[in-house]
């Protein structure tokens, strides 16, 4: 059993966390002002599941403690932006050359003759179990959605979230081409399944002469249905893809209600700065959210065999946040043909985004983007801070700043979940070996 570095002592109900250094942006009220460097030192007491008071470094409490000797301490992560369903199979069905479009045909033959209930439970077990063990508490996934796969893979979705219940909060989302909701009937079809199993519409979009109206569609039956959307968005290196624009006019056209996210946007990085500009401001207008994937953006984006990638493949986040458009980071796929790597480890996400998007000097509130900013992106504020009354779902660091924290992995970390160390240990790949046709 791995419950990584932090020996915590026995003790009754309570406990003190002591000498810890938090990121500000993850306290609901920071005892001190945070440094320079957005950091606050503080003492944290735990009483069983929940965090009863957060308060400046090296107060007296009489109570049982474990020095942090200023290790940092974050709250359990936000993955916003997941491939569960498709994790895993690269063994099975790689990439054969690294590409976007390889990487769409080798997963649509691998759904086509794989995809049963029992593969697709399988494999989304297995990743959840990799994201819980790294700290991850609340996880958004897309599933493949084209038909007759919905009929599949949402209800074994439905089972997995009660499964997880409690470990790991699962929220999922339609992935489909976006003409298909002109199918009247598949339409009505889809809408209900995901309204029944309390998950969002989505589609990627795609720029085709019937989109608006494929965007009015969707907009129409989620507002009426009563869930939120999220589209795959201009995942390309052509500046002509230019979704997002059709996605913010038709939220503000229809007078969308609800929650409104958009992934990836690539292409945005690539057009004209007039017209990104523009497109950004009718973004903030429109209160769409925006979710950068840079690990597995940056590995498909630009690519060309015997050619050095000239771009990183992600979007304007730094523009699109000065325009206050909320902006978050996750881990996209895992293992599978648009990704050959990736474990669900959100402190790696964050790691990677700070080198590719230049998320520092100071970091400071850019630490949000892998927990706080995407709980609330996604309505789920009980997620991603630390505070008084809430849940003790923590995970603790020995790295004491931020130069340290990103310079290693930090495997060696706590988790936290309701106050207790849970145990660490990953799952083995050995145990996908039959799925994918691995001999003994």
């Amino acid at each position: 059993m791995d419950k990584g570095f932090a020996a915590l002592p026995a003790h009754g109900p309570r406990l003190v966390l002591a000498n810890a250094t938090v990121p500000g942006i993850f306290l609901d009220n920071p005892p001190v002002p945070p440094d320079e460097e957005g950091l606050v030192r503080a003492d944290i007491v735990v009483n069983e599941s929940i965090v009863e008071q957060v308060m400046p470094a090296g107060g007296e409490t009489g109570l049982p403690s474990f020095d942090l000797d200023r290790g940092m301490v974050w709250p359990t992560f936000v993955d916003m932006h997941t491939h569960i369903d498709k994790g895993h199979i690269w063994p099975r069905k790689p990439n054969p050359d690294g590409t976007f479009d390889s990487a769409l045909a080798a997963v649509v033959e691998d759904r086509e003759a794989e995809w049963t209930a029992g593969d697709v439970e399988r494999r989304m077990d297995f990743s959840l179990r990799a994201a819980y063990a790294h700290g991850t508490s609340l996880l958004r996934t897309h599933l493949d959605s084209a038909p007759p796969q919905h009929l599949i893979s949402w209800p074994v979705f439905a089972g997995m979230r009660e499964r997880w219940a409690g470990r790991v909060d699962l929220q999922a989302v339609s992935i489909l081409p976006v003409d298909l909701f002109l199918d009247a009937a598949f339409a009505d079809e889809l809408v209900g399944l995901v309204a029944e199993c309390g998950g969002v519409l989505g589609a990627v979009t795609f720029m085709m002469p019937e989109l608006d109206e494929a965007l009015d569609v969707m907009m129409r039956r989620a507002a009426a249905a009563g869930l939120d959307l999220d589209f795959h968005v201009d995942e390309s290196a052509d500046p002509t893809a230019r979704s997002l624009r059709h996605i913010a006019d038709a939220a503000i056209r229809n007078g969308f209600p609800g929650r409104i996210v958009a992934g990836h946007c690539c292409s945005l990085a690539v057009q004209p700065a007039e017209e990104a500009d523009a497109t950004m401001e009718r973004v903030a207008e429109a209160g769409i959210a925006v979710v950068s994937l840079p690990m597995c953006n940056m590995y498909l984006q630009d690519r060309g065999a015997g050619r050095t990638p000239r771009w990183r493949g992600v979007t304007l986040i730094h523009e699109l946040m000065a325009r206050d458009v909320p902006v978050a980071v996750a881990s996209d796929n895992t293992r599978d043909p648009f990704y050959a790597y990736g474990d669900l480890d959100m402190l790696e996400v964050f790691r990677e985004a700070v080198r590719i998007i230049h998320l520092d000097h100071p970091i400071g509130a850019w630490a949000g983007l892998a927990s706080r900013v995407p709980a609330g992106i996604i309505g789920r504020s009980d997620h991603g801070t630390i505070g008084a009354g809430r849940l003790a779902d923590l995970v603790l660091f020995r790295g004491r700043s931020w130069t340290e924290l990103l310079a290693r992995p930090q495997s060696d970390r706590t988790i936290l979940r309701a106050g207790a160390a849970i145990d660490r240990t990953l799952p083995d790949y050995r145990e996908l070996d039959d799925l994918m046709g691995l001999s003994q």
